[in-house]
């Protein structure tokens, strides 16, 4: 047996808060070891269910993000590391157990994401057309167990959301699939997919008013240069009292996005004018809904599927306070999508906060606790903190925020986690087992054969020779076993 007198460190989940906080950990460490006692040498070992690394940026984000490549390429950067080892292809829970890794780890990190939708909860909710986000998202970014074909036969459908995820979906379904093909590393079911969408109108609605949405102005951007589609507005949602125009300016990104919103009322009514056309002047044959201060109240079905969708207009003042109108409109459609939010995953033997749907923390420091549990008047009570085990990311605080937040987040929970090493015995050096090889003397004990850097390379070399053949720099394995064999060839 090796013994060795580096930290070790587990971090489940290879997606951006994993690699982050990998990055993050090593480099404090380096900062702050000697100063805490803690010397500064780790190996952090991190596990992944899926057999690729990168998590929401290579399977939860639209794939015609152009961010996407840079913020992929920067987590292979850090991935390349020495002190970090890849262990894709372990599921937490299944292949390890959580008194497995604390035997072998000094502190375990969850950096898991969120795989399920919010359910809608509205009347119609179960009818056959009425689809969550996630699942679509799965579909058209080639999650390995994810669907292999989508029904798109409805030509006109809704969307329900006022955030990035909704605009990503309502993008996708009015792509034109060559223009996406040629742009993106979409693999070939998904362009055959998108070719025969028969989607021909589209309603994004949105609860709140123009000031409220979340949108990022690259999201708004990106919808504005959509080939062979028209964006409508109704101008009445535009008319903002001065009271929201003032709250909106407040803050740096929403009078961005107002004023990117303004941009697009703009460039609708010259699409109207010039004849219905698209935002180079060309006949558009789809048409894109905007609609704000809009509640879908319910998905109207016969024969057990969508027909239609029940909206009630909304108000919202100046501080986003939305209230309702009791007026109705009803629109045809064939097909729902709902992208009001997600729910981060369980881990197996952690204690869920479903009020706020994370893992539960201790107030919000990423400190995993016994139990969530709120005091009568619906505040956080105190509760006792488990020793070594860590939350970042969505993991530690629901589904919200971007990968800036996740930086933060990562910052954070780092600083607490050496403050702890530092106050236990030994430097922190605290798991019984030292022995580096033991996790993979315990995982081939198993049956489980881990896909490692090395591993992930030769699937991302051959994705990118796929992609060459096409005249593209990436074309997308979707095959878990395709995967594997790569991995292990």
């Amino acid at each position: 047996m090796t013994e060795t007198h580096e930290l070790r460190i587990a971090v489940i989940g290879a997606g951006p808060a994993g690699v982050y906080s990998s990055d993050i950990f090593l480099r404090q460490l380096k900062k702050l070891g000697e100063e805490l006692g803690l010397g500064t040498a780790a190996r952090i070992d991190l596990f992944e269910k899926l057999p690729v690394p990168f998590g929401l940026v290579r399977y939860g984000v639209a794939p015609d993000h152009p961010s996407i490549k840079f913020i992929a390429s920067a987590l292979e950067k850090t991935l390349d590391n020495p002190d970090i080892h890849l262990y894709c292809d372990v599921e937490f829970g299944k292949d390890v157990t959580l008194d497995e890794l604390l035997e072998r780890y000094d502190a375990v990190l969850f950096a898991t994401g969120a795989v399920e939708d919010k359910p809608l909860g509205l009347p119609g909710a179960d009818l056959d057309g009425v689809y969550g986000a996630a699942k679509f998202v799965e579909w058209y970014d080639g999650y390995p167990t994810g669907a292999r074909e989508w029904p798109l036969e409805a030509e006109e459908v809704a969307v329900i959301g006022g955030g990035n995820v909704a605009m990503d979906v309502a993008r996708e379904l009015m792509r034109n699939a060559d223009d996406l093909k040629e742009r993106t590393d979409i693999p070939d079911n998904v362009y055959e997919g998108i070719k025969s969408n028969k989607a021909r109108v589209l309603h994004l609605f949105i609860r709140r008013g123009v000031a409220q949405a979340k949108f990022s102005v690259q999201e708004l951007r990106e919808m504005e240069k959509l080939p062979g589609v028209q964006l409508i507005i109704n101008e009445d949602d535009f008319d903002l009292d001065e009271d929201t125009i003032e709250e909106a300016g407040k803050d740096k990104l929403t009078r961005q996005m107002v004023e990117e919103l303004f941009t697009i009322r703009e460039m609708a009514e010259d699409m109207e004018d010039d004849g219905d056309v698209d935002y180079e002047g060309n006949p558009a044959d789809r048409k894109y809904y905007v609609h704000f201060n809009s509640a879908p109240v319910e998905v109207l079905g016969e024969d057990g599927k969508v027909v239609g969708i029940r909206v009630e207009k909304t108000e919202t003042s100046a501080d986003g306070k939305m209230s309702r109108t009791g007026e109705f409109e009803e629109y045809p459609v064939q097909a729902v999508y709902h992208a009001i939010g997600y729910k981060p995953a369980t881990a197996p033997g952690i204690a869920y906060d479903e009020r706020h749907a994370h893992l539960a923390n201790a107030n919000g420091d990423g400190r995993i606790t016994v139990a969530a549990e709120a005091g009568a008047d619906g505040a956080d009570a105190a509760v006792e903190v488990r020793e070594r085990l860590y939350a970042t990311g969505w993991a530690k605080r629901g589904p919200v925020g971007l990968i800036g937040s996740t930086k933060s987040d990562a910052l954070l929970i780092v600083t607490n986690m050496l403050e702890d090493l530092s106050k236990a015995a030994e430097g922190g050096r605290v798991a019984a087992d030292r022995d580096p090889e033991s996790i993979d003397r315990l995982l081939e004990s198993r049956g489980v054969k881990p896909i490692d850097f090395a591993g992930w390379k030769k699937i991302d070399a051959f994705e990118r020779a796929e992609g060459a053949k096409e005249g593209r720099e990436h074309k997308k394995v979707i095959d878990p076993e395709q995967m594997r064999a790569l991995a292990h060839a």
